[in-house]
C-alpha cells in the first residue's frame, strides 16, 4: 500500500501558512513601469557633491535618503564604491519601509551600471553574513535588482543568470519569503526554472541552514496558487517535461519532505516524476530524508512496469516486501548482494536524529530479508554467502531444519559478518555449531564467529579460558562485535579479561571500547601506578567509573586540555579541594569547552570553587549550566540578565529538581528580567526563556496561544494544569499547526513531543489517515514509548467494539499481517483474540511485540500465551516477553525455568513491577542460582531493596566488589548487611583514595567509628549522603567531625537543616557552636538548655523486652535532670 499524506488538508493547512507569511511583504513587490518625475517630485535633491563625499568616505551613506539616491542623476551613482551597497543597507535596514520604497528601488538600480553592479553585489555577497539581514528590505531590493536584472541582455543565458544568482541575488533569497515576491512579479516557470539551476550549482557550497531557507522560498513559489501541480502540464508543450524533480527542486529535493512532494502533485503525477530517468540520477546521488527516500521508492516500484534491476543502488535499501515478493530464486540473490553491497546498517539520512541501536534494522528491512529468504528451502554454504546480509531473514526453523551442521560451519565466515542478527537466531545458530562438534580453541575459532558471539549463553562463555579470550579482543573484527553483545556477556567478556591481567593499566589498554563502560569501579583503582592517559581518553567511561580514577588523573595529567570530555565527567569535590585555585579555573574552563555534563552535586562544587575568591567577570567561559546556581546579579559582570536567562535556557535545566526552589526562583527572575507583562509570552521571548518554558504554568500557556508549542514539544512531563492548558491551545486551532482536523502526518511528527498529552477529543479530529502515515513513517524516530504509542492506535480503532463470533474472512492474520508493523490498527481486542486461534506466533512474537499494541490487545496476546501454554511458558519464550511482562503474575512465574543470569537480565531488562520482579528474582534464587556479580548488576539499584535478608546473606563480598549497587533508598537491615559486605571486599584498598567513591554508596550502613575514621581523610562527602546515614551514627557524630566529612559542602548544610535526621543532628548540638559554622544553622541548643530528641524506639515484635524495660528505667532520671535544668535556668 503507497503511502498517502491527506493531501488536501494539507495543502489547505500549508496555503494558510503561506498566506499569513507573504501577505505582509508581496505588496512590496511591484513591477509597475516608475514614472521618475512623479515618484521625484517630493525627495529633496541630493547634490553631486554631497554624493562625492560618500564615494570618497567623507560623509556617512545614511546622511541621505534612500530616495534621495533613486531621484539622483544615474552618472552621479557611477562614483560610489562597490562597498557601497552594503553600506547603504546597512543604514535602510533600522528604518521603517514605506509605501514608495519599492518604487525608489526599481528606480535606484535602473540606474546603476550593469557591471558595476554586479561588483557591488559581489562585495555584499561576500559580507552580508556581517549584517542583519531584513525581511522588508530584502524584498525592496529584490523587488528593483530583478527589474534591473531583466534588463541585462542575453539574460536568458545561463551563465549570465548564474552570474547574476550567485552575485547578486543569493543573499536576498535566504529569507524563503522573498521568492512570494517572485511570485508577485508573475515571474515564469520557465524563468524560475532558470533560477532553480543557478542556485543548485553553489548547493553544495552552501550550509545546510542556507540549503533549507533556500528550499523552503522554492516551495513557496511553487505553492502559491494553490494548484496542486504548479509549472506541469501534460497538455503544455512548454511545460510538460517529467523531468520535474530536476527542473525545479535539483538538490534542493533532500529536504523535502513527503507531505512537500504531494503538494506538487497527485500520486499518479508524482509517479511519472519519479520514475524520468533525468530524476533517478540526480536523485541516486542525492541523501534524502528516510521517509522521503522511503516514499520515492514506493513510487517507483509500486506500479507495473518498473524491474527493480533499474532501481538506483541507493534506493535498494528503502524496498518494501511487496517490491520483492514475485522475484525468482536468481533474482533474489543479485538483489540480496546489492542490499549487503549498498545499505550500511548505520546508514544516516537528513534530518534524523535520534540514535539507533548499533547495526539496528528497520521492519521493512527486516521484512524484505525474510522475503528474500523465503525463496529457498535449503541452504547450502553457497545460498548463505550469496544471501550475505539478507541471511538476517533466516527464521528459526531456517536454521533448525533447513541447514545441516556441516553446512553452517562451512558458512561461520559469512554468517559472522551479517549484522541484525535478534538474540533467537544467533543462539540457534551457536547451539547447532557446539552440538555438531564446532570448537573453540583459541582466539582465531572464537573470532571467527563474528556477529554470532552475541548468541552465546553465559555457562558457554564463562567456560572459555581468559587467553582464548585476550587473544580474540586484539583482533581488530572481533572488537567490531563487543558494541552489539547483551550486557550480561559484556560482562564476562570484562571478568574474563580483567582475570588474565594483573594492574588496571593493562586492563584499561586491553578492554575494547565497547566493554569499558561494564569495568568494576574497584578495578579502576591505579593506587601507586601512574594511569596512561592516552588510554582513558580513547575510552567511553560512567561518570561514577571516572570518578574513582579523577584524583589520579589529574595529578597526573599538566595539561588539563588533554583530557577527553569522558574523563572530565568524573569531577570530584575532593580532588578540586587538593588543586591550586589557578589550575582549578583552568580546569572548569576545559570542561566548558568539552562540553562536560556534569551532576548536581558536582556542580554545587565546582561553583564553589569557583567564586571561592568572588564572581568571575568572564563567567561564559565556564560550563555554561554552573549559571544554575548563580543569579543575574553574579553574572552582571559578564553580561544582561537577558543574555544569563538565554544561556540558562540552554542550559541542563533537569540538573535541579522540577519543584525546587532554586528552579522556581529562576522562572521568577526570568519573567522579571524579560519584563513579561501579565501572562502572555510572546515567541522571541519563548526563545530566550528555552527550557524554562517548561517550568511555566498553565496560565502562560493558555494566554501565549501557540508561541510556546515548539518548546512545550521538548520538554520531558508536565504537571496536570499544564497539560489542560495545552489541550486547550491545540483544541483551539489558533496556532500554526492549525486546528487538528486539518493537521498531516508531517503536523504530528512535529509535534510528537506534545502527542502524550493529547486526549481522546483532540486524537478523535485527527484525520485517521495522518495518524496511520504517521505511525507508519515518523513513529520510530519520535521520542514516544511504545505504550504512549498505543494510546495513538487505540483512536485508529472503532469505538464500539462488537463481539466477534468468529475470524472475520478479510481479516485472517497471514505471514503479511504478522510482518505488517501498523497489523494493530486492524483488529479491535475481540477480533484479535478470534483470529488468532490456529495461528503460530513463535517465528513472530518479538516482532509483533515491537508493534504498538493498545493495553487491551496485549492483554490479548497475553491470553493467548496462556492458552497455548497452560503449563508455563518454555525458555525460549521467555525470551520475547517484552511488554506482555506487565501482565505477568507471581504464579505465572512460579512455571517458569529461569536457569541463568542471562534470563534473568533479559526478563528485568522488561522493568517489571516490584512484585514481578521480586517474584522473578526469588525464582531464580530458588533454583538455586547464585548471586554473583552478572546477577547483581541485573538487578541493580533498581530492584535491589527486594531482596531479603536470607537473599543478601547469599551474595559473596568478591561478586560485591564486581558489581554496581547503590542501596541508599533500602531498609536498614538491607544497609547494614550490604555496607558489612562492601566493607571487607574494598578493604584492601581502603588507604586510597579512591575507597571513598567505592563505599560511598553503601554508607547508610556504616556505624558511626567508621564515619568518624572518614572525616579525617578528606572526601568532601555530599549532604545528600549524610542525609541517608544510619540515624543512631549520625547523631552521635560532633560537629567538627560532621565538618570534617562534608569540607567544600558544609554550606549546603542549611539547605537541609529542616530534614531527618539532619534536623535532630542539628538540635543536638551547641546554637553558639553552630553560628561559627556562618552558615546560617538555627534550632541548636541555647546556653543554659538542653535539647531532648525523642528516640526511635523499636516495636516490641522487634525490639527485646529487656531493651524496652531498661529504656523505661532511665526516664525518670531523664525527667529529674531536665527539670532541675529548669529550676537552674
Amino acid at each position: 500500500m503507497s503511502p498517502l499524506l491527506p493531501g488536501l488538508g494539507f495543502l489547505l493547512l500549508v496555503g494558510w501558512l503561506v498566506a499569513a507569511a507573504t501577505s505582509a511583504g508581496t505588496y512590496l513587490c511591484s513591477s509597475s513601469p516608475v514614472n521618475e518625475s512623479a515618484v521625484c517630485a517630493s525627495v529633496k535633491s541630493a547634490s553631486q557633491e554631497m554624493l562625492l563625499e560618500i564615494a570618497h568616505g567623507e560623509a556617512s551613506p545614511c546622511s541621505l535618503a534612500f530616495g534621495q539616491y533613486a531621484c539622483a542623476q544615474s552618472a552621479w551613482l557611477q562614483d560610489l564604491q562597490d562597498d557601497f551597497l552594503i553600506s547603504l543597507y546597512s543604514c535602510l535596514t533600522p528604518k521603517p519601509v514605506s509605501a514608495m520604497d519599492p518604487e525608489y528601488s526599481i528606480l535606484f538600480f535602473s540606474k546603476y551600471d550593469a557591471k558595476k553592479l554586479v561588483a557591488a553585489l559581489t562585495v555584499f555577497s561576500q559580507q552580508f553574513s556581517h549584517v542583519p539581514l531584513s525581511l522588508e528590505w530584502n524584498m525592496i531590493f529584490i523587488n528593483g535588482l530583478w527589474e534591473k536584472m531583466l534588463q541585462v541582455p542575453d539574460i536568458d543565458s545561463p551563465s549570465i543568470l548564474s552570474q547574476w544568482v550567485h552575485e547578486g541575488l543569493q543573499p536576498f533569497l535566504l529569507k524563503p519569503e522573498a521568492f512570494a515576491c517572485l511570485h508577485a512579479k508573475n515571474v515564469l516557470c520557465e524563468t524560475f526554472q532558470m533560477i532553480v539551476a543557478a542556485l543548485n550549482g553553489i548547493y553544495s557550497d552552501l550550509p545546510v541552514e542556507e540549503q533549507r531557507n533556500l528550499y523552503t522560498g522554492i516551495k513557496y513559489y511553487l505553492i502559491q496558487d494553490g494548484s496542486n501541480q504548479k509549472c506541469y502540464s501534460a497538455a503544455d508543450p512548454g511545460l510538460n517535461s517529467t523531468a520535474w524533480f530536476k527542473n525545479y527542486l535539483g538538490s534542493f529535493l533532500e529536504h523535502a519532505t513527503i507531505g512537500d512532494l504531494q503538494l506538487f502533485g497527485d500520486e499518479p503525477t508524482l509517479q511519472k516524476f519519479a520514475r524520468n530517468p533525468v530524476n533517478i540520477q540526480m536523485v541516486s546521488n542525492l541523501t534524502l530524508l528516510r521517509e522521503t527516500a522511503v516514499y520515492y521508492t514506493s513510487l517507483l516500484t509500486s506500479g507495473p512496469g518498473f524491474p527493480l534491476s533499474s532501481l538506483p543502488d541507493r534506493f535498494v535499501c528503502y524496498l518494501s516486501p511487496l517490491a520483492v515478493s514475485n522475484l525468482s530464486r536468481d533474482d533474489a540473490l543479485s538483489l540480496a548482494q546489492r542490499i549487503s553491497k549498498n545499505c550500511p546498517l548505520n546508514l544516516t539520512h537528513r534530518g534524523v536524529t535520534r540514535e539507533r541501536v548499533p547495526f539496528s534494522l528497520t521492519t521493512e528491512q527486516l521484512q524484505v530479508a525474510s522475503s528474500l529468504v523465503r525463496k529457498f528451502e535449503h541452504f547450502p554454504p553457497a545460498i548463505l554467502r550469496a544471501l550475505r546480509q539478507a541471511a538476517v531473514g533466516l527464521s528459526i526453523s531456517d536454521i533448525e531444519n533447513g541447514i545441516s551442521g556441516k553446512d553452517l560451519e562451512a558458512s561461520i565466515s559469512a554468517l559472522g559478518e551479517v549484522r541484525g542478527w535478534n538474540a533467537e537466531q544467533s543462539s540457534a545458530i551457536i547451539n547447532k555449531l557446539l552440538s555438531s562438534g564446532y570448537q573453540i580453541l583459541d582466539g582465531q575459532s572464537l573470532a571467527k564467529l563474528g556477529s554470532l558471539v552475541a548468541g552465546f549463553n553465559s555457562s558457554t562463555l564463562r567456560r572459555l579460558s581468559p587467553e582464548v579470550i585476550l587473544e580474540a579482543i586484539k583482533l581488530p573484527e572481533f572488537v567490531q562485535q563487543m558494541a552489539t553483545l547483551p550486557s550480561a556477556l559484556k560482562m564476562i567478556f570484562v571478568e574474563k579479561i580483567s582475570s588474565s591481567v594483573s594492574h588496571p593499566v593493562e586492563l584499561v589498554k586491553y578492554i575494547p571500547d565497547a566493554l569499558a563502560s561494564y569495568i568494576p569501579k574497584s578495578l579502576l583503582v591505579f593506587g601507586e601506578e601512574k594511569p596512561n592517559i592516552q588510554d582513558l581518553n580513547s575510552k567511553m567511561w560512567t561518570r561514577e567509573q571516572a570518578a574513582v580514577f579523577f584524583n589520579d588523573v589529574i595529578k597526573t595529567e599538566p595539561d588539563f586540555s588533554r583530557l577527553s570530555q569522558s574523563v572530565l565527567q568524573g569531577f570530584t569535590c575532593a580532588a578540586a579541594n587538593e588543586t591550586e585555585a589557578e589550575r582549578f579555573q583552568e580546569l572548569a574552563k576545559v570542561m566548558k569547552k568539552k562540553n562536560v555534563k556534569l551532576g548536581e552535586d558536582q556542580l554545587s562544587c565546582l561553583v564553589k570553587m569557583v567564586t571561592l575568591h568572588g564572581i568571575p567577570k568572564d563567567l561564559d567561559s565556564y560550563p555554561k549550566d554552573l549559571l544554575l546556581f548563580l543569579s543575574p546579579s553574579d553574572y552582571a559582570a559578564t553580561g544582561s540578565c537577558r543574555q544569563y536567562f538565554a544561556n540558562i535556557g540552554k542550559a541542563n535545566l533537569d540538573v535541579l529538581q522540577r519543584e525546587s526552589s532554586q528552579r522556581k526562583q529562576l522562572l521568577v527572575e526570568a519573567l522579571a528580567c524579560l519584563k513579561i507583562p501579565g501572562t502572555q509570552v510572546d515567541e522571541e521571548n519563548a526563545e530566550v526563556l528555552g527550557r524554562l518554558v517548561c517550568d511555566l504554568g498553565g496560565e502562560y500557556i493558555r494566554s501565549s496561544g501557540g508561541n510556546l508549542l515548539k518548546q512545550l514539544s521538548q520538554c520531558e512531563s508536565f504537571l496536570p494544569n499544564q497539560e489542560e492548558a495545552i489541550r486547550s491551545v491545540i483544541s483551539s486551532g489558533n496556532t500554526t499547526f492549525g486546528p487538528p482536523v486539518m493537521w498531516s502526518a508531517f503536523t504530528l511528527n512535529e509535534l510528537s513531543g506534545l502527542i502524550p498529552v493529547f486526549d481522546h477529543s483532540i486524537l478523535q479530529k485527527i484525520p485517521k489517515n495522518a495518524l496511520s502515515l504517521w505511525l507508519k513513517n515518523f513513529a520510530h524516530d519520535s521520542p514516544l514509548s511504545r505504550e504512549q504509542l498505543g494510546t495513538v492506535v487505540e483512536e485508529l480503532l472503532p469505538t464500539r467494539h462488537k463481539r466477534a463470533d468468529g475470524c472475520p474472512p478479510s481479516k485472517k492474520i497471514t505471514e503479511m499481517v504478522l510482518n505488517d508493523d501498523l497489523m494493530p490498527i486492524y483488529y479491535t481486542p475481540e477480533e484479535l483474540h478470534a483470529c488468532l486461534k490456529n495461528v503460530s506466533l513463535e517465528n513472530h512474537l518479538s516482532q509483533i511485540l515491537t508493534y504498538p499494541f493498545s493495553i487491551q490487545q496485549l492483554a490479548v496476546l497475553k491470553r493467548y500465551l496462556d492458552e497455548t501454554y497452560p503449563d508455563g511458558y518454555p525458555e525460549s519464550l521467555l525470551q520475547k516477553l517484552g511488554p506482555l511482562t506487565a501482565f505477568i503474575t507471581p504464579e505465572d512465574v512460579s512455571k517458569w525455568n529461569i536457569t541463568s543470569a542471562d534470563m534473568l537480565a533479559v526478563l528485568l531488562k522488561n522493568e517489571p513491577l516490584d512484585d514481578q520482579a521480586s517474584a522473578i528474582i526469588k525464582r531464580y534464587v530458588g533454583l538455586g542460582n547464585a548471586l554473583n556479580a552478572t546477577a547483581l548488576n541485573t538487578i541493580g539499584t533498581k530492584y535491589v531493596c527486594l531482596l531479603n535478608a536470607a537473599e543478601l546473606n547469599m551474595i559473596d563480598s568478591n561478586s560485591l566488589k564486581l558489581a554496581s549497587l547503590n542501596p541508599s533508598a533500602c531498609s536498614e537491615v538491607t544497609k547494614d548487611i550490604l555496607y558489612a559486605k562492601a566493607k571487607r571486599a574494598f578493604s584492601d584498598q581502603h588507604y586510597l583514595p579512591a575507597y571513598y567513591e567505592l563505599i560511598e554508596p553503601y554508607l547508610g550502613g556504616a556505624p558511626g567509628v567508621d564515619l568518624r575514621s572518614l572525616s579525617k581523610d578528606n572526601v568532601n562527602m555530599k549532604v545528600s549522603t549524610l542525609a541517608t546515614l544510619k540515624r543512631d551514627s549520625l547523631l552521635n557524630l560532633t560537629l567538627s567531625e560532621v565538618q570534617g566529612l562534608l569540607g567544600m559542602n558544609l554550606r549546603d548544610l542549611e539547605k537541609w537543616q529542616n530534614k531527618s535526621p539532619i534536623r535532630e543532628w542539628v538540635q543536638m548540638q551547641k546554637q553558639s557552636e553552630l553560628d561559627k559554622l556562618h552558615i546560617g544553622l538555627t534550632g541548636g541548643t541555647q546556653e543554659g538548655y538542653m535539647n531532648i530528641v525523642t528516640p526511635k524506639f523499636q516495636s516490641p515484635s522487634s525490639a527485646s523486652l529487656g531493651t524496652v524495660a531498661m529504656t523505661l528505667h532511665l526516664l525518670p532520671t531523664l525527667l529529674i535532670s531536665f527539670l532541675m535544668m529548669l529550676v537552674l535556668s
